[in-house]
């Protein structure tokens, strides 16, 4: 019974609040996106040399990684875009580079939790689980229990590309290390830009040129930009069915409109949470700021530009609206990415452009940007491992910049190829590689997104792609208009281990404070309530749902993880 409770925490932990933007549901890089790197090549195998000179032992870096024939048993979450990882090239490919053969047991996203929780429970679980996405309070617990090993030692001494990755990215290493310094689990690591700053807004920009309006700087500005798209019938039909500014609050991949505007005010993330002047962590939204945010929401739509469909429709909705037949008729768009709300392939996704982080009435202009990227949990050794020293062998291997390229992407001639000297670049400078498998498409070439993977800015920077090309797109939207108003690293709040204890407690306070807290942003922006005659008795609600020991829990786990 005692197991069978601690896998039911997978169940009660929501990867959200501190798990949510850093680790788990932490946007990724889609597989359109993914990037080998920027010099790709045929896999180079490390020599002896530079291992040694690393303090590592001498078998770090080496192949084959045994000279007989080994087996591990790994249960993965396949990449719905993998056809099969036993008839597989990439699986061939490794196998032979590597002389370790792997028997595999799949399972699909939508029932990994399921098949998680019925593994740990009943203890028929393999060498390895693959990316499951372990919440940190899993690793916790079922690391002091010995279920899954502590990677240290491990690290230590075979950790040739690990290593590099930490000292690269000490901050994601912190992330990683739960209190008392045990590693469990190794995360994927993504400095695509647009993943490092996901919530946009985008505008089209045919309609600013026709009335001369420029692009929005300022929350005022863009509320008149809004309020001319609205008034002044800039698709030229003489009908008013206009949509200045549209969003979605239903479904999964939701994008609601305060993961962008309520930036203006104050520092906002999904997960609410935020540094106090003390360096305490608390949340934003009790705040004056966000009650200012939440009167310019009902500004919006008081007036119009906000229909009120906006607040029960869902991604398919929103993009049938953006894409209707004959008309434009949708001026602006919350969403992260062009594929979101309209075909890539439609004649008007060129002519959506991003808007800047928005000035406030206060003079606040920063974007959140998630220095912590990692998505947690998707690599770990269970005490099933007969030899845990080959298992972590062969994943070190893995992520060497030449192997991240094939296992992600496939060989060179079949999933890339070297680019030619007309190629750009998203940086714009030559490129370096050329995509061949293109995102979306099934393969067998590679593992995808079911292996682990470090995929730096510079990968993604080599990527030849042309001006049209989403990758491109999202690339200098990111760097052009939202990079220059990123937050410091000293005011983005870091992922966090939760103990057993704190785990159970945080997931009830946690559904409850913020599903309130997201019903009463709409009855607020809607005028259901009013927000000044409303406004005490929401902040005396938040405190009746124990908000205190919600933020307890917090600072908690963040001084046990961090230090004081």
């Amino acid at each position: 019974m005692r197991k069978l409770a601690y896998a039911l925490i997978a169940v009660l932990v929501v990867l959200t609040a501190c798990s949510s933007s850093n680790n788990g549901a932490s946007p990724t890089a889609t597989s359109d996106t993914a990037a080998p790197s920027s010099s790709p090549a045929s896999p180079a195998v490390p020599s002896g040399s530079a291992a040694n000179a690393s303090g590592l032992d001498s078998a770090a870096g080496q192949f084959p990684l045994t000279e007989q024939k080994e087996t591990i048993t790994i249960l993965a979450v396949q990449d719905p875009l993998i056809t099969d990882l036993v008839d597989n090239e990439f699986t061939r490919y490794y196998e032979n580079l590597t002389n370790v053969h792997i028997e595999w047991e799949v399972v699909q996203p939508n029932s990994k939790a399921e098949r998680l929780n019925l593994a740990l429970a009943s203890g028929d679980y393999p060498d390895v689980l693959l990316n499951f996405g372990v919440s940190t309070s899993q690793q916790m617990v079922y690391g002091s229990q010995g279920t899954f090993l502590s990677l240290n030692d491990l690290i230590a001494k075979y950790g040739l590309e690990t290593q590099k990755i930490f000292d690269t990215y000490p901050e994601v290493k912190q992330a990683i290390t739960a209190p008392g310094g045990n590693i469990y689990a190794l995360p994927t690591i993504d400095r695509n830009p647009h993943v490092m700053m996901f919530y946009k807004m985008w505008m089209y920009t045919p309609w600013l040129e026709k009335l001369g309006l420029s692009v929005p700087q300022t929350t005022e500005e863009f509320y008149r930009m809004l309020k001319a798209f609205k008034e002044q019938d800039p698709n030229g039909n003489g009908i008013a069915d206009e949509i200045p500014l549209t969003a979605s609050y239903a479904g999964p991949g939701a994008v609601p409109l305060e993961e962008f505007l309520m930036n203006a005010f104050i520092l906002h993330r999904p997960d609410y949470l935020i540094f106090d002047e003390s360096g305490s962590i608390d949340v934003n939204f009790n705040k004056p700021e966000w009650k200012e945010g939440l009167k310019y929401l009902n500004r919006l739509y008081s007036e119009g530009l906000i229909p009120a469909e906006t607040f029960v429709q869902n991604n398919q909705q929103m993009k049938e609206r953006v894409e209707n037949p004959g008309d434009v008729i949708v001026g602006a768009v919350r969403a992260n990415t062009l594929a979101q709300f309209i075909s890539l392939n439609h004649e008007r996704a060129s002519e959506y452009k991003t808007v800047p982080p928005l000035e406030g009435p206060s003079g606040y202009r920063q974007f959140p940007y998630d220095y912590y990227n990692h998505i947690g949990g998707n690599f770990i050794i269970t005490d099933k491992a007969g030899n845990p020293d080959l298992i972590y062998r062969w994943i070190d291997g893995l992520l060497s910049p030449e192997m991240t390229q094939l296992a992600n992407i496939g060989l060179e001639g079949v999933g890339w190829e070297k680019a030619s000297p007309d190629m750009k670049g998203l940086s714009g400078k030559p490129a370096v590689w050329n995509r061949l498998i293109q995102g979306g498409q099934q393969t067998n070439a590679h593992w995808g997104q079911t292996i682990i993977r470090h995929f730096s800015r510079e990968m993604f920077e080599g990527l030849a792609a042309t001006e049209t090309q989403q990758p491109y797109i999202l690339y200098n939207e990111t760097k052009n208009n939202y990079e220059p108003y990123k937050a410091p690293i000293e005011e983005m709040v870091p992922v966090m281990f939760f103990n057993e204890a704190q785990a159970f407690e945080y997931a009830d306070l946690n559904k409850t404070i913020t599903d309130y807290v997201k019903e009463m942003l709409v009855r607020f922006t809607i005028g259901e309530v009013s927000i000044d005659e409303g406004w005490d008795k929401y902040l005396a609600t938040l405190d009746s749902m124990n908000l205190d020991r919600y933020l307890q829990i917090h600072n908690e786990a963040y001084r046990a993880q961090y230090g004081s």
